[in-house]
């Protein structure tokens, strides 16, 4: 990933002020020469859903959109402001497959980038393995074209967008 298109260099203007005096503070930060205000780059949180069926096989979307479009993903999405993780989840799973969650197990933390709009930002990814009431009804909807059942293979991880997701799915698979 190009460093080019970290939030550091492409943010020029300081969100307090507005003078164009916002350069690099430190590797976390700008800091504006104009009124002092330190803007700091933190990672966006994510969560990332295990959903497994019977036979052990792990549900996958493909994404519907940039970055990433038409690739491998596991549910999910980002954690809106003021909203925990397991409310994330709820809500994602509504929203991209039409499934309600009823048990949730955190498993762990993976970091990764997200290029969206020419701007590279960190996010962290939270995984947890949850089981659903029922499949009946499942349907791939929102950001995503397609759900399917999969058995994680090497290979199939050729088909995986995220750095993150692959890195997960190695872990807890393979």
């Amino acid at each position: 990933m190009c460093t080019e298109s970290y939030p550091q260099r492409v943010l020029r203007y300081c969100p307090r002020c507005g003078k164009g005096h916002f350069s690099p503070y430190n590797d976390k930060a700008n800091k504006c020469d104009a009124c002092g205000f330190v803007f700091y780059f933190n990672a966006a949180t994510a969560v990332a859903v295990i959903i497994k069926d019977k036979e052990n096989r792990v549900l996958l979307t493909t994404r519907a959109f940039n970055p990433g479009k038409g690739t491998l993903d596991l549910p999910g999405g980002f954690v809106d402001p003021l909203e925990s993780a397991e409310h994330a989840i709820d809500r994602e799973i509504k929203e991209e497959l039409n499934l309600t969650i009823t048990e949730k197990k955190y498993l762990g933390s993976f970091p990764n980038t997200y290029l969206y709009g020419d701007v590279v930002y960190f996010t962290c990814d939270l995984v947890f393995e949850c089981t659903v009431e029922t499949f009946e009804g499942m349907q791939a909807k929102d950001d995503v074209t397609h759900c399917e059942f999969y058995t994680i293979t090497e290979k199939l991880l050729e088909n995986v967008g995220a750095t993150s997701i692959k890195n997960i799915l190695r872990k807890y698979f393979l």
